[in-house]
């Protein structure tokens, strides 16, 4: 009688465990386990024949990587002040003041200029005029700024870190409307060296690089539609010493200068990695700014102070400045 059991009881056993690992992997799945469709490769992001291009050669500490409407190249050079833009191989200066760092062009033409000296300020290419917008101790006793970026009606957030680290994290975030005689208001503040700036494409939310914890900061823009939406860490990296310059493609994905680690990381809206694109063997590792033209994906590495460039299969959001 035991002999014929036993068969019987082995299969309820069996069936038993079955039943258990189905249910705890339905849990799992409802619990936050992410879908396929967000587990990522580079594959989906650089074609199998990409390959780095070095554009060219500047000094100065380069950053504030744009294109203007005529697909012209501008950048700028913290340490020796210059405002340049590029033809071909030839870097040409255009101006020279304080330490001009991210940059960014108004549908207007005019080159908008955030400088670690604390100004914000603004560069007219056809006259080589400049003019203040923001003074340095004027106006909420700015320190020095780093980057900025326009919104999709024109308003600007930009980035004040100077002073700021990661054992004092009193680095700011401000956002200035659109319009004359507008009122700057503080953003976001208590965070350790806030460095590059950049906007979803739905422009709900504001993506921070907070510097010295080497981490993302997603918080919703002052436009958002969700009032229960709070700042959260986006994404968090290793390595390096933290995310500098960031950009946004058309889909919503995040791409990250990831200074002092010589790579360009990749996250989808959700944050999400794709990867890491790392620069080559014969560049620096002062990965520092980022934009998108004609299909590829510019990057200024600041150590050695070149530009490279790399083929890649998306677009990049269409900037303010060329709406």
């Amino acid at each position: 009688m035991r002999n014929k059991v036993l068969p019987f009881a082995i299969i309820i056993i069996i069936s038993l465990v079955t039943i258990s690992v189905a249910v705890a992997d339905s849990v799992y799945e409802k619990a936050g386990k992410p879908p396929s469709n967000e587990r990522h490769t580079l594959s989906e992001i650089l074609p199998s024949s990409s390959q780095w291009e070095k554009v060219v050669t500047a000094d100065g500490f380069i950053e504030g990587l744009n294109f203007d409407r005529d697909g012209q190249m501008w950048m700028t050079a913290i340490f020796s002040g210059e405002i340049m833009k590029v033809n071909g191989n030839e870097v040409e200066v255009v101006e020279t003041y304080g330490n001009p760092n991210g940059a960014k062009f108004h549908k207007d033409g005019r080159l908008f200029i955030a400088d670690l000296n604390g100004e914000l300020y603004t560069l007219d290419p056809p006259t080589g005029k400049r003019t203040t917008i923001l003074e340095k101790y004027k106006t909420e006793h700015l320190r020095g700024l780093n980057d900025l970026v326009f919104d999709d009606k024109g308003g600007i957030y930009f980035t004040e870190p100077h002073g700021s680290s990661a054992t004092k994290p009193n680095g700011r975030v401000f956002y200035l409307p659109p319009g004359k005689d507008t009122k700057l208001q503080l953003f976001q503040d208590n965070i350790a060296y806030p460095n590059g700036v950049a906007i979803s494409p739905d422009g709900q939310h504001v993506y921070i690089a907070e510097y010295d914890k080497n981490q993302i900061i997603a918080a919703p823009s002052v436009h958002t539609d969700d009032i229960y939406d709070t700042p959260y860490v986006f994404a968090r990296f290793e390595g390096g010493i933290g995310p500098d310059g960031l950009a946004v493609d058309n889909e919503g994905n995040l791409y990250v200068a990831h200074y002092k680690a010589g790579e360009v990381i990749v996250l989808d809206s959700k944050g999400f990695k794709y990867g890491k694109i790392r620069l080559p063997k014969e560049a620096g590792t002062y990965s520092t700014n980022l934009a998108f033209h004609n299909g590829y994906l510019y990057v200024t590495e600041s150590e050695k102070n070149e530009v490279w460039r790399i083929k890649i299969k998306k677009k990049g959001l269409k900037t303010y400045g060329l709406q």
